[in-house]
């Protein structure tokens, strides 16, 4: 939990609502350690696009390739920056900034998160 949550004890918190959710959701938990994320997959629904990063838990239906692991670890690091902040600091975000506008996504790496820069 620690190394998920970036040692930040608010991301912490958070991940274990996000697994608790995941589990609602028949995910199957496994924890990354090169990447220091837990991964999600194989969930029913209750995630957005290809998959959602909540804290230190990525929510996906598949399983997620190394790249996009990576991706999701990035966002996992803003989460520990921000704190709950960060889910209305993305939103906004991406209200003004759809997709591979939107800066949270451009710092996590557009390609590996399976955007095309516009």
């Amino acid at each position: 939990m620690i190394r998920a949550s970036r040692g930040n004890a608010q991301s912490a918190a958070i991940t274990r609502l996000a697994l608790a959710y995941a589990r609602l959701w028949g995910a199957r938990i496994t924890f990354d350690a090169e990447y220091g994320i837990f991964a999600c997959s194989g969930m029913r629904g209750g995630y957005a696009r290809g998959g959602t990063t909540i804290g230190g838990a990525f929510l996906t239906g598949r399983d997620p390739a190394r790249a996009l692991v990576r991706h999701e670890a990035v966002h996992a690091d803003q989460w520990a920056t921000y704190g709950w902040t960060f889910a209305l600091r993305y939103l906004s975000e991406d209200l003004r900034h759809r997709g591979a506008r939107n800066r949270f996504e451009i710092a996590a790496g557009l390609a590996d998160g399976g955007y095309r820069e516009s």
